[in-house]
């Protein structure tokens, strides 16, 4: 299983930094457009919760595959999946980063504050129990991820001067997809299996994509 994660964090190296890249000309454009803050909440909490839906149907997508598991057990992998880990990529990465740069920020757990924010991974749970799908959701998944957490920072990041900051949120974006997005789509579903299963070539490149 080690193994595996390496190589799925290595093979999704470069279209992570191609996320981040595309996070930090969307902040250039926001700050010279003077884009407000209510703005960017309202992005954020309509990226989260596709982010969320898609994380939900990706991460079910692979426990059913190699695992027909009770009802139960799909709907408990599947939110514990989505909701917490998206929650770590899009809030609390962003937030600690943040403050790492001593960024004043407000902290905000979602899918609490928002209740129907938990309709979208149960949606996404559906989805992926009925047909199992991976390759074209994950493509998503990493964008909206990377575009959630920037505008958690850009809507609850208060008062900073962020054209500077810019190598620095490249960063914070780039690990706030990469390690978690892997985790929750890959590796947290097939922790579940009891052993990993050996996946043919094409499957392999399918669930890497």
């Amino acid at each position: 299983m080690l193994r595996r994660i390496t190589k799925e964090l290595k093979e999704h190296i470069p279209f992570t930094a191609l996320g981040a890249l595309t996070g930090i000309i969307i902040t250039v454009i926001v700050v010279l457009g003077n884009v407000p803050h209510h703005i960017s909440d309202i992005i954020f909490y309509t990226l989260h919760p596709v982010h969320v839906l898609l994380s939900a149907l990706v991460t079910t997508s692979m426990y059913m595959r190699y695992k027909k598991g009770k009802i139960w057990a799909v709907i408990l992998i599947g939110w514990t999946g989505s909701l917490g880990i998206a929650t770590i990529s899009d809030a609390m990465i962003p937030y600690l980063g943040g403050n790492l740069l001593h960024v004043q920020m407000e902290f905000h757990v979602p899918f609490i504050e928002e209740w129907w924010i938990n309709l979208f991974a149960l949606a996404g749970i559906a989805i992926g129990y009925w047909k199992q799908t991976t390759r074209i959701p994950h493509f998503g998944h990493v964008l909206l991820s990377t575009w959630a957490s920037l505008f958690y920072i850009m809507a609850f990041g208060i008062a900073a001067d962020w054209i500077p900051l810019l190598p620095f949120i490249f960063l914070i974006l780039f690990l706030a997809v990469w390690i978690p997005c892997c985790m929750s789509d890959i590796v947290y579903p097939l922790l579940f299996l009891g052993k990993e299963p050996e996946l043919p070539l094409p499957e392999r490149r399918k669930t890497a994509s």
